[in-house]
């Protein structure tokens, strides 16, 4: 069954170092506590971030969102945006990677004396860890699609869990997509409480309509990076996009439907709900978006490269 995160085997992955806390593991000896804030009550934030060309593409973008859910959270990182950057970059350089690598960087409130969700019992800082992975996305996923299941489980609002900060707590998300593989489908798509289309389980959901890109208010959604450079350059290449709430019959009726995210940058829809969109292969916008998606990529690390002297 097709994923967004499908990946293409990489026997290189096997002899990754993992960053833990100041230390480097094999990826089979990479290990942390049983009292740590994460495992016991998933009490962390994290960002996946893709090295394209050497550079860690649209890094400044992924640190404001780290850092934004830092301060929301109260969960310290221990270092600024500097020490952030540098530390991504050491574990790159100390397994000798360049290109084609997904970076999971995620930080949790840190080590408890007894299992509790009381931050006095915090023993110490907290948490850093670092899986880089030899990753790219299967294309013959963007080429077939996936295929969604509208999911009963919905996105809390933001007085509840707000879905706007990248944290570990994805259970709601996981029974999603458990529910849509029952269903006999690839992914799972979530309305918000009041029935309007949000996203999918772990990705961005867009629809095109009549001519038009829509997307969510991003109100119930994580405020995806991809998502918002997708939004950016409908803007500058004139192609319309409502950011918007919008109900499912626009998704049953659109011409087109497409997912984003960090890992798999545009993935084509082929049906939702059992909704077929066009012959079941990429649309024209969406095939549109995704090349100047990538135009994005290569113009952000470009960029990048010219800053640091290319080695960085």
């Amino acid at each position: 069954m097709p994923s967004t995160h499908q990946a293409i085997a990489d026997e290189r992955n096997e002899d990754i170092l993992i960053y833990v806390d100041g230390e480097y593991a094999r990826r089979h000896e990479a290990k942390i506590s049983v009292f740590d804030s994460a495992f016991l009550v998933g009490d962390g934030i994290w960002e996946g971030i893709r090295l394209h060309h050497g550079q860690l593409a649209f890094l400044d973008r992924h640190l404001d969102r780290l850092f934004s859910a830092s301060e929301r959270t109260g969960i310290g990182l221990g270092m600024d945006r500097h020490g952030m950057s540098d530390l991504l970059y050491s574990v790159l350089a100390r397994n000798g990677m360049t290109d084609g690598v997904h970076v999971r960087l995620m930080v949790s409130r840190g080590l408890k004396k007894t299992p509790s969700q009381h931050p006095s019992n915090l023993v110490a800082g907290p948490t850093v860890v670092i899986i880089p992975e030899y990753k790219q996305a299967d294309p013959s996923v963007a080429r077939s699609g996936v295929s969604l299941f509208t999911a009963s489980v919905r996105r809390p609002p933001s007085n509840t869990l707000d879905q706007r900060i990248n944290c570990h707590s994805k259970l709601h998300e996981v029974m999603a997509l458990i529910e849509a593989v029952d269903a006999g489908c690839d992914e799972a798509l979530m309305l918000d409480v009041n029935g309007h289309v949000a996203t999918c389980n772990a990705t961005n959901f867009f629809a095109v309509a009549g001519g038009q890109v829509w997307t969510s208010t991003g109100e119930y959604c994580l405020p995806g990076i991809t998502r918002g450079v997708v939004i950016e350059v409908c803007q500058s290449a004139g192609i319309p996009i409502q950011v918007a709430d919008f109900d499912l019959d626009l998704v049953h009726g659109a011409d087109e439907a497409f997912v984003t995210g960090t890992f798999g940058g545009l993935t084509p829809v082929r049906a939702v709900d059992g909704h077929e969109f066009g012959d079941g292969t990429i649309g024209p916008i969406t095939s549109k978006l995704s090349e100047l998606y990538e135009s994005a990529v290569d113009a952000d690390v470009a960029k990048r490269a010219s800053h640091t002297g290319g080695d960085r």
